[in-house]
């Protein structure tokens, strides 16, 4: 017997997926709704046992190690193929118990002190940037995009996104200094300065965002109103009358959100301003999927917002406006 069959036949929901072993023996598992037509077929008997006790590691590592194939399609719509389902069928036992010991997991799973959090920052991001550049927009803004119509490029909705940041920062006059934690390849400060006139120090982990972001900074003339620095947010010391974060706070770990509330107080002026910009769930306090964990974002998590809010009224921070911009996220990630 096919080691995920009894599971596939209850979790095929939508669409039809046909499973190739790696004898040949062909297995067919149909949903009652319409959907995709998927063909997997698989190079190694050990991977489908895999893939029954480790979901969401053994399918991408067989996919990268070429145990197993999608005939009929390619791998996006493998993958979508699989989400739909799992979202319409519910949760396997194994999923649970899997979910319940990642959570317990979670708190040592994202503990990121200073030198562990740099460590973090450099598997993702001191790659080549000729990388991100392959599917980012011209001024390398990484975070959810903020689309006035659905017809907008990348580009103009990312230029919308760091012009209603500016709005909500409440920049009204130059020369107000402005700490960008977690500034990455630069564009926000830039625009930041040059547009509303502000003295903007952007502190980021990655060596190769620093780089580019300082290098940017000489080329628009801005070197005396901007500069970059190869800090933790945590070390920053000093006084700012307004303060940003845009795509960082997804590697800060649960544990560490006091920490960071307490610091953003610290820095913050007493009339002063701060924007948070960050992914999160709605589905309430989870834990990080562990394909993700292992591979993407080690020590990161995106957060429900009833971790965020009460940590934030202790620090003694007033939460003046909370936006939710899911709709806007889709988009970007299609775009």
């Amino acid at each position: 017997m096919f080691p995920l069959e009894a599971s596939l036949r209850r979790v095929v929901v939508r669409g039809a997926l046909t499973a190739i072993d790696a004898d040949g023996r062909v297995y067919r598992f149909a949903g009652r709704l319409p959907g995709r037509d998927i063909t997997l077929r698989f190079h190694d008997r050990r991977l489908p046992w895999r893939m029954l006790f480790q979901p969401d590691l053994a399918f991408g590592e067989g996919y990268m190690d070429g145990r197993v194939t999608v005939e009929n399609s390619d791998i996006a719509d493998a993958i979508a193929f699989l989400f739909e389902n799992i979202h319409e069928s519910g949760d396997h036992w194994v999923r649970k118990l899997n979910r319940g010991i990642a959570h317990m997991l979670r708190r040592m799973q994202q503990f990121n002190p200073a030198p562990r959090a740099k460590r973090n920052v450099q598997h993702h991001y001191d790659l080549s940037v000729d990388l991100y550049r392959l599917f980012l927009d011209q001024d390398m803004q990484y975070s959810c995009a903020y689309f006035r119509s659905p017809s907008e490029s990348l580009e103009a909705a990312q230029r919308n996104k760091k012009a209603h940041i500016a709005a909500k920062l409440l920049i009204e006059k130059a020369g107000l200094k402005v700490l960008d934690i977690g500034s990455g390849w630069g564009g926000l400060a830039l625009d930041l300065a040059r547009n509303a006139g502000a003295a903007v120090t952007g502190v980021t982990l990655s060596e190769e965002q620093i780089k580019i972001a300082s290098a940017r900074a000489a080329e628009a003339g801005l070197g005396n109103q901007v500069q970059f620095r190869l800090e933790d947010y945590r070390a920053v010391q000093g006084t700012f009358d307004r303060i940003v974060s845009v795509g960082m706070f997804e590697h800060v770990g649960v544990n560490h959100y006091p920490q960071f509330f307490a610091t953003c107080r610290r820095l913050l002026a007493e009339d002063g301003v701060g924007l948070l910009h960050t992914i999160g769930r709605s589905d309430g306090p989870g834990h990080t999927n562990a394909w993700i964990r292992k591979y993407i974002f080690p020590g990161g998590y995106s957060p429900a917002l009833s971790e965020i809010v009460p940590v934030m009224e202790r620090a003694g921070l007033c939460i003046t406006d909370i936006e939710v911009l899911r709709y806007h996220y889709a988009d970007t990630l299609k775009a």
